[in-house]
């Protein structure tokens, strides 16, 4: 008979914001300090890393780096 138990593994902080750093890419609404409304593009770990005016053009620049993009609420 198989054992169907799960093993949880406790990650550091670090190393959880590092999860996905190679692979995705976050893009999300975002207020510019003009006030003006754009899309962000954020690394796994939360760091800016480009602005867009359209989620489109956001996937677009983030799928031409080989990253996978990720629509955040």
């Amino acid at each position: 008979m198989e054992n169907n138990q799960t093993t949880f593994i406790r990650l550091a902080d670090e190393a959880f914001l590092s999860l996905g750093a190679q692979q995705v890419a976050y893009v999300k609404a975002i207020n510019l300090p003009d006030g003006a409304h754009a899309i962000g593009i954020f690394s796994a770990d939360g760091k800016p890393m480009a602005t867009t005016p359209s989620v489109e053009i956001a996937q677009a620049l983030i799928r031409q780096h080989d990253l996978e993009p990720a629509l955040v609420h």
